[in-house]
């Protein structure tokens, strides 16, 4: 029986084992959905999830966001990916200066977790303000909090496939296991046109998990119907 990745430490101890940590980028950069996607196809990259943080609201929701903006938090292995690299791939991919259009719904936005991730954060920006020729106006903060949002923004890309979810219920029978999934992650980076099927095959086949799960996951992309 697949065992999957019940956890953000089951993922690790099965794709990396050598990880001693994880690491959680915190940002917004405009509509939530698209970033998960862009975000999940990367190696490295463990879990994706789209919610809500920079706010006072209580209790925000999509309908009723209050001061609070789209967010996406994405775990990641750092011996694999480095937070650097997360941050020049946020940066280069939205306008960081468009201003509070829809109030701070869709804000340029980073929350950091750690002094790391601050240090890294100012490093970065120096380097992409001179990429981009003016100041950089994201708005930096240490974080505080984040909502998840809905389970139906969740993998919104996939989801617009509900024959192929059909096809994956075998292997994520609860909602939460499909948002925990890096195999998710990366399907749902596909449909939206980041990566291809062939290279998502030969990164399965480096995963450090049992080789029946790794033939399942590889039988599963053989087999799909989009």
């Amino acid at each position: 029986m697949f065992q999957g990745y019940q956890t953000v430490e089951d993922m690790i101890k099965k794709y990396n084992p050598q990880a001693v940590t994880v690491e959680t980028a915190t940002f917004g950069m405009g509509c939530f959905w698209g970033p998960e996607a862009m975000f999940g196809s990367m190696q490295g990259v463990l879990r994706t999830r789209v919610g809500f943080a920079g706010g006072t609201s209580p209790k925000p929701t999509y309908r009723h966001m209050g001061d609070h903006t789209e967010t996406v938090e994405i775990d990641f292995d750092p011996t694999l990916i480095s937070y650097e690299e997360i941050l020049r791939k946020f940066w280069q991919n939205h306008y960081p200066n468009r201003g509070n259009y829809k109030g701070r719904q869709y804000i340029s936005m980073l929350r950091y977790r750690s002094g790391q991730q601050k240090e890294a954060i100012k490093k970065v920006r120096k380097e992409m303000e001179r990429n981009l020729g003016e100041a950089i106006e994201t708005e930096i903060a240490e974080y505080e909090n984040f909502t998840m949002a809905d389970e139906r923004h969740q993998k919104y890309y996939l989801k617009r496939y509900p024959n192929t979810l059909q096809q994956l219920q075998d292997l994520f029978p609860k909602p939460e296991l499909l948002i925990d999934s890096t195999f998710a992650a990366r399907l749902n980076g596909f449909v939206k046109g980041y990566g291809k099927l062939r290279l998502l095959k030969n990164e399965i086949a480096l995963w450090n998990i049992d080789e029946e799960d790794k033939e399942v996951l590889l039988n599963k992309l053989e087999t799909i119907k989009w």
